[in-house]
C-alpha cells in the first residue's frame, strides 16, 4: 500500500481522498474539504476549514481522519444492494429498466424497453427490446428479465 492509503473492511483499494472534496470560494473567503458520503439513503457531510484547521495540510488530515473513522462506523453497501436501489424518478417499477423513444433519420420513432446495469465500475451495460417487434408487455419482461440477470452475474 502507498502513502497513508490503508483497505476499508470488505472493499479494495480506496482513492486517498475518496469521499473528500476541495472547496475554494475566493468571493466568500472559503476554503477548506468537504467530506461527502452517503449509504442507505442517509447522506453525510462535514466541512474542514483551512484556517480553523491552521493550514491546508492539516485541514485535509483532519478531513480524512473524519472520514476513515465514518467509514469505520457505516454499514458496508454492496454494489448489488445499491444496483438495486428504487428512486423516486423510476416510472417503471423496475430499477434499471426504462422505456425510451428514439428519432431515426426519416423522422420515424422507434419506442424500446431498455435495461441497463454496471457489471464491474466503470463499465456499463444496456440492451433494448423493440416494442414495435414484441410488444410493449414482452419487451417490458424481456427488459427485466435481462436486467435481473445482468446484476445477479455483477462483480462484487
Amino acid at each position: 500500500m502507498r502513502g497513508s492509503q490503508r483497505l476499508i473492511p470488505n472493499m479494495k483499494k480506496r482513492r486517498k481522498n475518496y469521499g473528500i472534496t476541495r472547496i475554494d470560494i475566493d468571493k466568500g473567503s472559503t476554503h477548506g474539504w468537504e467530506v461527502r458520503l452517503q449509504r442507505q439513503n442517509t447522506k453525510y457531510a462535514k466541512f474542514f476549514a483551512d484556517k480553523s484547521n491552521k493550514g491546508k495540510n492539516k485541514a485535509l488530515a483532519a478531513a480524512r481522519a473524519y472520514r476513515d473513522e465514518l467509514l469505520a462506523t457505516l454499514p458496508e453497501e454492496s454494489r448489488q444492494a445499491r444496483a438495486n436501489r428504487m428512486t423516486r424518478r423510476n416510472t417503471s417499477g423496475v430499477v434499471g429498466v426504462s422505456r425510451v423513444s428514439t428519432k431515426g433519420s426519416k423522422g420515424t420513432v422507434y419506442d424500446f424497453w431498455q435495461a441497463s446495469w454496471s457489471p464491474k465500475p466503470s463499465v456499463r451495460k444496456c440492451v433494448k427490446y423493440s416494442i414495435n417487434r414484441y410488444g410493449d408487455k414482452k419487451a417490458f419482461n424481456m427488459a427485466s428479465k435481462a436486467r435481473k440477470e445482468g446484476v445477479k452475474a455483477m462483480e462484487v
